[in-house]
C-alpha cells in the first residue's frame, strides 16, 4: 500500500484552499502601501522609499528527528534558511529577523543548542536577529521521543524575517521570457518538507542523520547574482516542490520544462520506494536534490552558475520556459505535469 502525502496527514489540495481563504480575508486589511503580488514567497510593502519583503516560516516535523537524535545544534540553520530562501526570492537582502521558540517546559541547555544553530545560519546568512519570543506551553506542546523510547521536552521552533529590495528592482517574475535558462542548485538533502511523510516511510534508527542535514542557506550567491545580472525569477523549492515554480511564472504567464534534472540522491530513491509513489508525486512533494531555481537569460546562465559554484554550490541549467502555462517534467523518457 503506498503512502502519500495526504494519508500521511498533510493534504496539500486542502492547505490550497485554505490559503485561498486567508487571502481573501488579509486582503481587506491592506492599503496602498502594499503592493499587489499575491501569493508569491514574501509579502511587499512600501515603507516611504524603500521596498520592504516580509516572510515568517518554521521547521516544521524536522524538530522531531532532532528529538529522536537528541541533537538540537542545527535545526536553528534550518529556521534561519526557510526564512532567507524565501525572502531573496522577490529580489529582497535579508536584514533583520525575529525568532519565536516554543517549549514543553524551561529548558536552558535545549534554547542553548537552538540558538547555537539560529545564530550560525544568520551569520551565513548575514542577517541580524534583532529579538524574539520565548513561550512555555505545558498544555499545548507535546514531549517528543528518542532513539531509545524515552520522552524528551518538546519544542517548536518559528522565524520572521524582513528584507530590504536593492537597486536592482523587486524581482516578482514579471520579466520571464520563453526560452529562458532554469537553473537549478543543489539541495542537501530533503532540506524542511515532507518529514511527516518521510518520518512515516524511512527507517529512523538508518536514515535520521541524513534527514537533520541542514537546509543550505541560498542568500549570499543570490544577492551577488542580483546585484551582477538579470535574474528574472527565484523560487525556493519547499512545500509542494516544483509545483512552485507556477508562483513566479504567473505574472509572465509563463510555464516551465524540467528536462534536465539531476540524478536523485539515494535517500530520494528510498522514499519514493517506501512510500510507493511515482515520479509525479515525488516531484510535487520533494525537492529532488535541487533547492533552487534561477531564471535568467541563456547569456547569463553560465555566469550566475559560476557565481554559485565560487560558494561552494553545485548548479547546472534543469531546464526552460516554456510558453504553456505549466510544470513540466521529463523523467526517464516520460512527461508529467505537476
Amino acid at each position: 500500500m503506498s503512502m502519500d502525502y495526504a494519508k500521511a496527514g498533510v493534504d496539500v489540495n486542502r492547505v490550497k484552499g485554505i490559503h485561498a481563504s486567508i487571502d481573501e480575508l488579509i486582503s481587506t486589511t491592506q492599503g496602498k502601501d502594499v503592493l499587489p503580488v499575491h501569493g508569491h514567497y514574501a509579502g511587499i510593502v512600501k515603507v516611504g522609499k524603500e521596498t520592504i519583503a516580509i516572510h515568517t516560516d518554521g521547521v516544521g516535523s524536522k524538530v522531531l528527528v532532532a528529538q529522536f537524535l537528541k541533537k538540537y545544534d542545527t535545526v536553528g540553520i534550518d529556521c534561519i534558511a526557510m526564512n532567507v530562501n524565501d525572502v531573496i526570492c522577490v529580489g529582497a537582502k535579508p536584514v533583520a529577523l525575529v525568532d519565536y521558540i516554543a517549549l514543553e517546559h524551561e529548558d536552558e541547555e535545549l534554547v542553548s543548542k537552538l540558538m547555537q544553530g539560529l545564530v550560525e545560519g544568520a551569520k551565513e546568512a548575514e542577517v541580524a536577529i534583532v529579538g524574539g519570543e520565548t513561550a512555555i506551553l505545558p498544555d499545548m506542546i507535546r514531549p517528543g521521543l528518542d532513539f531509545s523510547g524515552f520522552c524528551t521536552n518538546g519544542f517548536d521552533l518559528a522565524a520572521t524575517c524582513v528584507g530590504v529590495v536593492g537597486r536592482w528592482g523587486l524581482v516578482a517574475g514579471e520579466k520571464i521570457k520563453t526560452n529562458d535558462a532554469v537553473i537549478g542548485v543543489e539541495s542537501s538533502g530533503l532540506h524542511s518538507n515532507g518529514y511527516t511523510l518521510a518520518r512515516k516511510v524511512l527507517d529512523m534508527n538508518e536514515w535520521a542523520r541524513e534527514l537533520l542535514t541542514p537546509t543550505r542557506i541560498y542568500a549570499k550567491p543570490v544577492m551577488e547574482c542580483l546585484k551582477k545580472f538579470k535574474v528574472h525569477g527565484l523560487a525556493h523549492i519547499t512545500g509542494g516542490a516544483f509545483s512552485k515554480l507556477s508562483r513566479i511564472g504567473t505574472l509572465a504567464k509563463r510555464g516551465f520544462l524540467l528536462d534536465n534534472m539531476p540524478k536523485p540522491k539515494p535517500i530520494f530513491e528510498e522514499l519514493k520506494k517506501k512510500a510507493g509513489l511515482n515520479y509525479r508525486e515525488m516531484y510535487s512533494t520533494f525537492n529532488m536534490g535541487v533547492g533552487l531555481c534561477i531564471v535568467t537569460s541563456k547569456g547569463d546562465a553560465r555566469k550566475i552558475i559560476d557565481i554559485f559554484e565560487g560558494h561552494g554550490q553545485k548548479c547546472h541549467i534543469v531546464g526552460k520556459v516554456i510558453k504553456e502555462n505549466k510544470v513540466e517534467v521529463l523523467k526517464d523518457g516520460t512527461s508529467f505535469v505537476l
